[in-house]
């Protein structure tokens, strides 16, 4: 018996059951008319039970709890045309009436499915209760019918942990790669093909955490998707004036980066040479004369390159002495002053002004992180604000590829050439880390944690390790930062590992 086969004779065992079932009253139906019209495929098996019933309402409990009542087509929300998560709402289930959704996700299944009980959030719960339509229904078919009492209250409840959509994307599963494409920092997925039992709560939390004030509103939600035919639960966790809750999983920058991102871009300026331009780079000894060390595969980098310009974003100035790399004498100071960044673009927004950089380790002479660092000096000593924008300088090359081979392929669709980067500049709508007094790492087994917790006191530091990149670190936003205490400087241990504000002294 093939797969629509066994889901239409689910239908119909169950169907007769709930016939027969006393504590079970059926809604009206729906017509074959209002079936045709929704905008998502009804399989047979699931458009059998469908044209009987439109859903299901229990008895109440005898502790006075009301029954659980599912109702089996779309809300009003969901109208032709809005549909777009994968999945409807069916009703409320359980003593914590959990919403209860069902995967309507793909073409030519045999039935929908899988069935959970889920309410998304900090405090949120997600259960797995059945692979399919047809089997959730059959089970509330069963012994224990459609009353208030709950499927995930036993003991011996099946667990499954989502995992960071990144991992899956760089992982061995080609199938479920497809399913989430370059992947998403911010987002964990579950493959709901390898649930190991029914029903399974779903370990996970999502990234932001409402336990720390900031001065924005906090508006964070997470945004749950089914796709893969019901294959993919994806948890998206959309950071909205709070705070990152804890660490990320980044992409992984390969280890040949510098000599992929010169690849890469030479590439693209002979495909579109209206589009992205390079310029010449530089012999060694004109490498030498630099007054910072420079790594070897950054050499490799300087010979080939000496500026990027991609239609749509700010012009990366690779070689020293560009005009665009000149800031005031205050910012200077409160960069960290000489052999410790490397400017590259200025960056624009409005009328306030950027300077993208990388960081540079004074003691060791290692290039790190690029960061894009407010430039006007009031604006910087008032509203410290920077953006985490790559992990080095060959990330960042790798990404203004990215960019433009999207911005291509949109303009090749008939849409506009419009690179998709306002998190070059600061604070533009990214995730925040959370600024942290550094006493809080007094005694830390890590030395640049354990050194920066000698500074002064109200300094304080976020530990760029385990933040998305792009990320928004906002010093003035946490709570503890003393209002219009006027910056001193930034510094970067660890070429970017951290980075650390220390406040003006007052007399």
């Amino acid at each position: 018996m093939d797969g629509e086969a066994k889901a239409t004779a689910r239908a119909d065992e169950a169907l007769a059951a709930l016939r027969a079932n006393g504590t079970v009253r059926t809604a009206e139906p729906f017509t074959a008319e209002e079936l045709d019209a929704w905008p998502v495929t009804v399989p047979a098996a699931v458009r059998r039970v469908l044209l009987e019933t439109g859903g299901l309402v229990g008895e109440p409990g005898t502790d006075g709890s009301r029954g659980d009542a599912y109702r089996f087509g779309p809300e009003a929300r969901y109208a032709p045309g809005a549909f777009r998560d994968g999945y409807w709402t069916m009703g409320e289930h359980g003593p914590g009436r959990l919403p209860v959704l069902v995967g309507v996700d793909g073409a030519d299944r045999p039935d929908w499915g899988p069935v959970l009980a889920a309410s998304f959030g900090e405090d949120g719960e997600v259960w797995v209760l059945a692979p399919t339509f047809t089997q959730w229904l059959a089970s509330l078919a069963g012994p224990a019918p459609v009353t208030a009492g709950g499927h995930h209250d036993g003991a011996g409840t099946a667990f499954v942990t989502a995992v960071p959509s990144v991992a899956v994307a760089e992982g061995p599963d080609a199938a479920l790669a497809a399913l989430v494409g370059r992947g998403d920092q911010l987002t964990d997925v579950v493959d709901l093909a390898s649930v190991p039992g029914y029903p399974c709560r779903v370990r996970w939390e999502p990234y932001y955490s409402l336990e720390f004030d900031t001065a924005d509103t906090g508006g964070s939600e997470v945004v749950a998707t089914l796709s893969g035919g019901g294959r993919l639960l994806s948890l998206r966790s959309v950071v909205s004036g709070d705070f990152l809750g804890r660490p990320v999983l980044r992409h992984t920058v390969p280890s040949d980066a510098a000599a992929r991102a010169v690849t890469e871009l030479r590439s693209l300026a002979a495909r579109f040479p209206a589009r992205v331009r390079l310029a010449p780079g530089c012999a060694d000894d004109e490498t030498d004369r630099w007054p910072v060390p420079v790594p070897a595969d950054l050499r490799d980098v300087f010979r080939e390159i000496g500026a990027v310009r991609v239609d749509g974003l700010p012009d990366l100035l690779l070689l020293p002495g560009a005009k665009e790399h000149e800031v005031s004498p205050e910012t200077h100071a409160m960069l960290g002053g000489d052999g410790t960044y490397w400017p590259l673009a200025r960056v624009r927004y409005g009328p306030y002004d950027a300077l993208a950089q990388i960081r540079i380790d004074p003691v060791t002479g290692a290039w790190g992180c690029a960061v894009s660092v407010m430039s006007s000096p009031g604006t910087l000593r008032e509203f410290p604000d920077l953006t985490l924008i790559a992990e080095s300088l060959p990330d960042l090359l790798l990404t203004y590829a990215r960019l433009a081979r999207e911005a291509a392929a949109r303009e090749r669709s008939g849409g506009a050439w419009r690179p998709d980067a306002p998190w070059l500049f600061p604070n533009t709508g990214e995730a925040w880390p959370r600024p942290v007094p550094v006493e809080e790492w007094a005694g830390s087994a890590d030395p640049l944690r354990a050194a920066a917790a000698e500074l002064p006191p109200g300094t304080h530091g976020v530990d760029l390790r385990g933040v998305p990149v792009p990320a928004d670190v906002s010093f003035h936003r946490t709570e503890g930062w003393p209002y219009r205490h006027p910056l001193k400087r930034l510094t970067f241990p660890g070429a970017g590992t951290l980075v650390l504000a220390e406040l003006e002294e007052r007399a």
